[in-house]
C-alpha cells in the first residue's frame, strides 16, 4: 500500500546541539500529525544519537550510505548488519553526490540495493539525469538504464518494500525544482516501466521527488497522483520549513 513519505537527508550537516535542539522541536511539532512517514537520515556518526532522541516518537531513523560487504576489511565503511543493529530503516543509495563523486556506478549501487534487501533494510534508490541528459532528451532513457539494472538481475518482485527517488541531477541544490507537470510524467514512466514486468509490484511501489524541494513547492508536487513523497535537502534542516512539507504530505489523498 502507496503512504506519503518523506525523508530528511541532512547530508554532511549537523552536530550533537543541533539534534538536541531540532529533533526535540521536530518531535514536538510532529505529534498529532497523521497520514504521512517521516525519516531522518543523519550523517553515520550521529545515528545512535538520533535514534535515542526519537525513541518512542513515530518518526523513524534511516542512513546515507551503506556498504556492499557485511564485515571485514573496509575500513570507514558501514554494513547493513550495522545499519538494522542500530535501529536504521530506510537505506539511501545511488544518490547523485555518490554517482559523481564516490564513482559508484549502477553496478555497485545494485549490489548495495541486493544487500539491504536480504538484510530486511529499505532501499531508497535515487535516479535522474544530469541536465546535459535533460536537454538531449534522454532523462526517461537515464532512468530506466539505473533501474534495469536491477530489474534485469532480480526481477521486478525485489522492488517490493523499496522507494524510489527520482531526483534529477540538474535540480538538487540549485534552487531550479523540476515542475510539477515533469515530475508526473517522469513518475508516471517510472511506474510503468516497472508495471511491464509486474503491475502489483509497481502500483505499491513508493515513488518520491527530490531536488530543491521547499514548502513553497510541495504543495504543487504532492498534487501529482504519482509522487509518493519528497527527499528533502536544506529544507530538513530548518524546523518550521520541514513541518510545512510534512502537513502538506499529511494531506495527500489517493485515489481507491
Amino acid at each position: 500500500m502507496r503512504y506519503p513519505l518523506i525523508i530528511g537527508n541532512w547530508k554532511l550537516n549537523g552536530s550533537k546541539k543541533f539534534i538536541d535542539t531540532f529533533i526535540v522541536g521536530l518531535c514536538r511539532k510532529f505529534h498529532g500529525i497523521e497520514g504521512c512517514k517521516v525519516v531522518i537520515a543523519p550523517p553515520m556518526v550521529y545515528l545512535d544519537q538520533v535514534k535515542q532522541v526519537i525513541c518512542n516518537t513515530k518518526l523513524l531513523l534511516g542512513a546515507q550510505n551503506v556498504d556492499i560487504n557485511l564485515s571485514g576489511a573496509f575500513t570507514g565503511e558501514v554494513s547493513a548488519s550495522m545499519l538494522k543493529d542500530i535501529g536504521a530503516r530506510y537505506i539511501i543509495i545511488g544518490h547523485s553526490e555518490r554517482r559523481s563523486l564516490h564513482s559508484e556506478d549502477d553496478q555497485v549501487i545494485a549490489k548495495k540495493f541486493l544487500v539491504l534487501k536480504n538484510k530486511d533494510l529499505i532501499p531508497v534508490l535515487c535516479i535522474g539525469e544530469t541536465a546535459a541528459e535533460k536537454m538531449a532528451g534522454q532523462t526517461k532513457t537515464i532512468c530506466a538504464r539505473q533501474i534495469d539494472v536491477i530489474l534485469k538481475l532480480h526481477g521486478a518482485e525485489v522492488f517490493q518494500n523499496t522507494v524510489i527517488a527520482y531526483e534529477p541531477i540538474w535540480a538538487i541544490g540549485t534552487g531550479c525544482a523540476a515542475t510539477a507537470e515533469q515530475i508526473q510524467t517522469i513518475h508516471t514512466f517510472i511506474r510503468d516501466h516497472i508495471a511491464q514486468k509486474d503491475p502489483k509490484v509497481a502500483d505499491q511501489l513508493i515513488i518520491q521527488y527530490g531536488g530543491s524541494v521547499t514548502k513553497n513547492n510541495a504543495a504543487e508536487i504532492f498534487s501529482q497522483p504519482d509522487v509518493d513523497g519528497v527527499l528533502v535537502g536544506s529544507a530538513s534542516l530548518i524546523l518550521d520549513s520541514f513541518i510545512d512539507i510534512i502537513k502538506l504530505a499529511s494531506t495527500k489523498k489517493y485515489k481507491i
